[in-house]
């Protein structure tokens, strides 16, 4: 046989079977010597391709029944939520951990999003990433980012199933020609017709608890107790115009301090959609105000009218409905929120110097922000807003009292409305994430008219409890 012919007949054989192989390796084995198994020896087989679902004839089934599934259909997808969600946390402890090894071994460990991605690109082999492009939006996640400058109304929502504590401090410091607290101009002996508010000081510092709970992935719950403690004081002078060489005559010098409990917070927030397919992330709240701090129709005054300590509340009901917008654009965040406080009117019955206050109605408040937030790096993020809210008049029924030979004789009630304010604030924020569950957000405010508070300052530190 020639060498053609003899290669002709090798690549005519056929190739050994798996169990042909098998076999002398199951006899080596029982011999006592090593073999490699079959699965060494051929290579596997690949696994076929999963059939797809076939569609279920659903035209038999009843409208109840359809929704019975629908609902079931629901149940289970928030199951596998919740189970991300925990495995997710495991993960995450499981690559704190391994970063903390990494670090006693003197593994320098790249900063990242989070310790999880962060020590996963630390123990994968170096690639060159891809570059995303600037300006576009980022790949859609379902939540929507954290802005500083939105601690207020709330940008991001809790995970659910966890608590999430926020303590907050705050200072606030006005300087202006009117009472006012919380928005409202406050009724004082000044408007009956007594005396003119010359210059006006307000200092308020308030430390208050916030709990966040996510009720489900959309849906959040919170609650706000603050302790405000609050300093006013004041430069009151005479409508009737002085003599010449006296202008000090009748020039009153007042001051007060209170502290306490401020009013009470409640607010629920819904996240209406996944802001996938060009959509901004939509998010609708409502918050209601409960007046538990310090009424200052209850306060002791003077003889003037003038109240000797400081209210740590505005006295009145109010619900602020709104609704916020936030349009990722990778490394931009772009948002903006509309809003309207109601506040309650209700009799306070109440006299104030030569005056006997009936009712007092509050005005409400419609609002606007719009602003845009920046990250710097995957831990640090800055953002910058102006919000212009229009107090609308507060309105007050008072009936004015004369005195007489030592008779008190109250008049007919007379109807008085304030002006409105426009209140312009800019805002800058600072948000830095410590860890995967604790940040810590930094607000300045600072007034851009006149109605504005002069300055506020807030420190927020959110945690996660689970």
């Amino acid at each position: 046989m020639t060498g053609e012919a003899f290669l002709i007949a090798l690549a005519a054989t056929p190739a050994p079977s798996a169990q042909t192989t098998q076999q002398p390796a199951q006899q080596i084995a029982q011999q006592g010597v090593a073999a490699p198994s079959a699965a060494a020896v051929t290579p596997p087989a690949a696994a076929p391709a999963a059939a797809p679902p076939a569609t279920e004839d659903l035209s038999s089934l009843s409208l109840p029944q359809l929704r019975e599934r629908i609902a079931a259909e629901r149940r289970s997808l928030e199951d596998q939520r919740q189970k991300i969600d925990a495995q997710e946390a495991r993960l995450n402890q499981l690559m704190d951990g391994v970063e903390q090894q990494m670090r006693r071994s003197g593994i320098v460990v790249p900063p990242g999003p989070a310790p999880a991605q962060a020590v996963a690109q630390a123990t994968q082999p170096a690639t060159t990433p891809p570059v995303p492009e600037v300006g576009t939006k980022p790949p859609d996640s379902g939540q929507p980012p954290h802005v500083a400058v939105l601690a207020d109304q709330g940008g991001i929502l809790s995970k659910p199933g966890r608590f999430v504590i926020e303590p907050t401090f705050e200072y606030s410091r006005d300087d202006r020609n009117r009472f006012i607290f919380r928005g409202i101009e406050i009724p004082q002996s000044v408007l009956v017709g007594v005396f003119d508010i010359n210059e006006s000081r307000q200092d308020i510092v308030t430390a208050a608890a916030v709990a966040r709970y996510g009720v489900s992935s959309r849906l959040e719950v919170m609650a706000r107790v603050p302790y405000v403690y609050r300093a006013d004081g004041a430069v009151l002078v005479p409508l009737v115009q002085n003599t010449p060489g006296n202008t000090n005559v009748g020039t009153v010098n007042t001051s007060s301090h209170g502290s306490g409990l401020g009013d009470v917070e409640g607010q629920i927030r819904y996240q209406v959609n996944n802001g996938r397919g060009g959509w901004p992330y939509i998010i609708a709240g409502v918050q209601m105000i409960a007046p538990t701090g310090t009424s200052p129709f209850k306060l002791p005054r003077d003889a003037l009218g003038n109240a000797t300590k400081s209210a740590t509340g505005a006295g009145f009901w109010a619900v602020a409905p709104s609704v916020t917008l936030l349009m990722p654009s990778d490394p931009a965040t772009i948002f903006g929120v509309l809003g309207y406080t109601y506040n309650f009117g209700r009799n306070v019955d109440t006299r104030i110097s030569n005056a006997q206050i009936d009712r007092v109605e509050p005005g409400g408040a419609p609002s606007a922000e719009v602003g845009l937030g920046l990250a710097l790096n995957d831990r640090l993020s800055v953002s910058f807003a102006y919000a212009h809210t229009v107090q609308l008049g507060t309105r007050s029924r008072i009936r004015p009292i004369t005195i007489q030979n030592g008779i008190s004789t109250v008049g007919d009630p007379i109807t008085s409305t304030t002006r409105e304010q426009q209140i312009g604030r800019l805002l800058f924020g600072m948000s830095y994430r410590v860890t995967d569950r604790t940040t810590i957000d930094w607000l300045v405010e600072i007034g851009a008219t006149e109605d504005a508070p002069g300055v506020r300052t807030s420190l927020r530190i959110p945690f996660g409890l689970r």
